[in-house]
């Protein structure tokens, strides 16, 4: 139920304007910036996401990148094998579990946008399921003359809403499916396409967040009204429920429909990292008088279950960041929360919290130490929670899991960098024995390779964790090539992943990769996360500069043969890092990337991230930005190494503006530049597998060809 959450997995919205008025940027400038304001920015036109003259510019870059990419002999090769392994019909995909059933999306060659299908348990624990189709989305966009992407479903009973988005976006369409016709629902609910989300009240009634019209979206292109639509009636007279401030990321309805209980919430989020939440009683909305620091992750019977991003010391009781706990229902409406607040999982100092499944008498918690999963489960005993542990594989990762409510039927996935995912099971009835159901076969030979962990100390003194995955014979003489990928913001963990993609490809060509575990993300929980968090940005860069020079320091490579990569806050880093030491690297792959930091908040879902970044209108939140805002420090005669940056048309997350104006102003200085713009795929640059085998393919190719020829 965090506000993080609901945005994730619903699908965002209409476009921002693209070119709004100049703003008086006068007392905010530094003599850093103070060339580069909004009125004097000569490439605001490349902010028109679908204007003619913008679409004709990425036509010309598309084409300029292709004949340097795309002619490598090498490139056809890599798709081939990219979507050979993404297309296999020997491939683990993410499921649902609802009821007893087990629902998935299947991709293949044949299947390109999907089949929406289910299985019940027992034949899926089997490890050969007998799978019912229940929806074509490619017979489906045939038969409709649309590019449909699958954005998942909710569901009450035998009906579901489905959202489907136009080539990726996170705008959706919602319509609604009977799950026995296996059929849309003729004359059932159905939205027009918007950000936002809908979730059942009863099987009658939904409560929407939807672009309703003027005045009716946050700040950040969200809805901030919620509104019950009875079945039959129009769309437009829904009544109104709750209203959020404008200044808030997003209001938005949820529901726990579970056989202990259940409860009708609203969550509205003053910012991306907290949250206000009230329950319906009676219909109407009362809150949970509970701090706004908290990621409200679900109810068991008359529980309320939370993690919490700072210390909590309620009248009678405490409990500190990081922590899982739970309390009654009634006392959180009460203000009684001391009464009742319990602990149920405390993380180490070297713990965090990945995620949590609530199953219908059991909670589990994927937990990580110095970035290693481990497995807890607990179950409610008397008045509190006992715990126990599931064994794992070492130096491996938990990379999905989900419970069913009503029969407490768990699935989740281990891997490692080298081990190939295996996919397990946890019966109600076997209590926390664990069924293996399936295992991939390799996708490469790791004979010849090692992954370890290792440390590096940052400016500040502060010890950094980052893996690398180094063939076992690497002359340490400099010369292996190396790739690294970094992200570091949104309390977002980067844990083991088996290899696959451009680190797949990497490493069969010899060289080394490796994954940055800096601070902003969320390995160490939430006092990892808040340490990079706005004036402190710079931390998590010099995290990711101190891993840089390690592996430097160490022999293994130098800067012809270093490379780097990150997307969406990563791309960000990216930005930071050809501006900040463009001596480190040999070549830079930055994708779907945040860069104008003076107007990010003003582009599309932007200033939902003012909780990360701060407010770049307030001049002294714009002094700590200006420093580290990629876009405002590109400067002639610095050592630039050719990057390649990738963005898509139909990103409606983060705004394709950035990507292309720093790759103009970047070749207005003289500075080459490989450029790829997917027209469709959304903030994943993807809409379907063989889009994703070509991006990937291009990067490959263009860090080869940077820090190995």
């Amino acid at each position: 139920m965090t506000i993080a959450r609901l945005l994730a997995a619903t699908a965002a919205a209409c476009l921002v304007a693209a070119c709004e008025p100049a703003a008086d940027t006068k007392k905010s400038e530094t003599p850093e910036t103070a060339a580069m304001t909004e009125a004097t920015d000569p490439y605001l036109w490349l902010e028109e996401v679908e204007g003619e003259k913008a679409l004709e510019w990425v036509t010309e870059k598309n084409a300029a990148s292709a004949k340097v990419l795309d002619a490598d002999p090498r490139y056809q090769g890599f798709v081939d094998a990219l979507k050979a392994d993404y297309e296999s019909s020997d491939k683990i995909t993410p499921a649902s579990l609802s009821h007893g059933k087990v629902y998935e999306l299947w991709q293949d060659d044949k299947n390109v946008r999907g089949l929406w299908r289910v299985a019940d348990w027992a034949s899926y624990k089997s490890g050969s399921p007998a799978w019912e189709t229940l929806l074509d989305l490619d017979a489906l966009a045939e038969a409709e003359h649309e590019n449909w992407v699958w954005k998942g479903k909710s569901c009450f009973g035998d009906r579901c809403i489905l959202n489907l988005s136009r080539g990726g976006s996170d705008a959706t369409v919602r319509r609604e499916f009977d799950l026995k016709a296996k059929a849309f629902v003729d004359g059932g609910f159905a939205t027009p396409e918007s950000k936002g989300g809908v979730t059942w009240e009863d099987a009658d009634t939904l409560l929407v967040s939807v672009d309703f019209g003027e005045g009716t979206l946050t700040t950040s292109g969200y809805p901030r009204q919620v509104r019950r639509w009875k079945r039959g009636t129009p769309l437009d007279s829904a009544e109104l429920v709750f209203e959020g401030s404008v200044d808030d990321v997003s209001s938005q309805a949820y529901s726990s429909h579970r056989m202990d209980g259940e409860h009708i919430g609203i969550v509205s989020a003053p910012d991306f990292f907290t949250e206000a939440h009230w329950l319906l009683v009676d219909g109407k909305p009362q809150e949970l008088k509970l701090p706004h620091t908290i990621e409200l992750q679900g109810y068991v019977g008359d529980w309320v279950i939370l993690t919490l991003r700072a210390d909590w010391a309620p009248e009678g009781a405490s409990a500190k960041a990081g922590d899982l706990v739970a309390l009654k229902v009634s006392d959180a409406l009460g203000g009684t929360a001391g009464n009742s607040l319990t602990t149920i999982f405390s993380p180490s100092e070297k713990e965090s919290i990945n995620s949590i499944a609530l199953g219908r008498d059991r909670i589990l918690v994927s937990a990580i130490e110095d970035v290693k999963a481990r497995l807890k489960v607990a179950r409610l005993e008397g008045d509190g929670f006992a715990l126990t542990s599931v064994d794992l594989p070492d130096n491996a990762a938990i990379t999905s899991l989900t419970s069913d409510e009503d029969t407490d039927a768990t699935l989740f996935t281990v891997e490692s960098f080298l081990m190939p995912t295996t996919l397990y099971a946890l019966d109600a009835e076997g209590g926390d024995a664990v069924a293996t159901v399936q295992s991939l076969p390799a996708r490469f030979d790791a004979a010849n390779l090692v992954a370890e962990q290792h440390f590096a100390t940052s400016k500040d003194g502060t010890k950094v964790p980052y893996f690398l995955i180094r063939p076992k014979d690497a002359p340490m003489d400099g010369t292996t090539p190396t790739l690294m990928f970094g992200y570091g913001g949104f309390e977002i963990s980067i844990t083991p992943q088996y290899l696959s993609g451009v680190s797949k490809l990497w490493v069969e060509n010899g060289g080394a990769f490796a994954f940055a575990n800096i601070r902003g993300g969320g390995e160490y929980g939430p006092a990892w996360h808040q340490a990079a968090l706005k004036e402190n940005r710079q931390r998590a860069y010099d995290d990711f500069i101190a891993i840089s020079e390690d592996m430097i320091a160490s022999g293994l490579t130098s800067t012809p043969h270093l490379g780097i990569q990150g997307r969406s806050n990563g791309g960000l880093l990216m930005g930071a890092m050809l501006t900040q030491r463009p001596d480190l690297f040999g070549a830079i792959i930055c994708g779907v990337p945040l860069i104008d930091m003076k107007r990010y908040n003003k582009l599309l879902a932007g200033a939902s991230w003012m909780g990360e970044y701060g407010n770049p209108d307030i001049p002294e939140e714009w002094d700590y930005i200006s420093k580290y805002s990629p876009y405002q420090h590109i400067e002639a005669g610095k050592p630039y190494p050719e990057m390649f940056v990738y963005t898509s048309t139909k990103d409606d997350r983060v705004h394709p503006g950035h990507a292309r104006k720093m790759t103009a102003k970047l070749e207005s200085l003289g500075y080459p530049v490989l450029y790829y713009e997917n027209m469709e795929g959304g903030h994943a640059g993807s809409a379907n597998l063989p889009q994703l085998a070509r991006r990937e393919a291009l990067q490959t190719v263009y860090a080869l060809q940077k820090l190995k020829d």
